[in-house]
């Protein structure tokens, strides 16, 4: 029985955690909710207009990606230091765990995680092989432009 004592200790401390955390964000919640308090934080800018797109479903794609390589080089690491103990069944496991990991990329790959949209809406509609510049990628402001609008 004294071998479970520090699985309940971690058990008991998880469980105040939880209830600290869940207590503490009651009373440190903002009490009378306003506009500015709701909005989300933009590097303390005050959104004039909501976005004109949704966020692109690509950026979780490019982080499962990220996922799939962080998990699969936490995995070869042990293999490589017990690798000659493992033997043929060792190489076999990590074949068939490097095709499930690249089954997994081709998956994401297909779906368009490294896509970043289509080259006319990037480059422009009239000559989408056209070099970008600083001239046709950003816009300059000057004082007289903010003047007259």
């Amino acid at each position: 029985m004294i071998q479970y004592l520090p699985i309940l200790a971690l058990m008991v401390l998880a469980t105040l955690f939880a209830g600290l955390s869940i207590i503490a964000s009651v009373l440190m919640a903002p009490k009378k909710p306003n506009p500015a308090k709701s909005a989300p934080y933009e590097c303390g800018i005050i959104p004039s207009f909501e976005p004109p797109e949704r966020f692109p479903v690509r950026f979780y794609l490019v982080a499962m990606i990220f996922v799939v390589f962080d998990i699969e080089i936490i995995f070869i690491y042990p293999y490589a230091v017990i690798s000659r103990s493992l033997g043929t069944f060792g190489v076999v496991e990590m074949l068939v765990f490097g095709a499930t990991m690249f089954v997994a990329f081709l998956y994401l790959v297909s779906n368009g995680a490294l896509n970043w949209g289509h080259i006319k809406r990037n480059r422009g509609e009239d000559n989408p092989f056209e070099e970008r510049t600083t001239s046709s990628t950003i816009r300059r402001v000057s004082s007289k432009e903010k003047t007259a609008a």
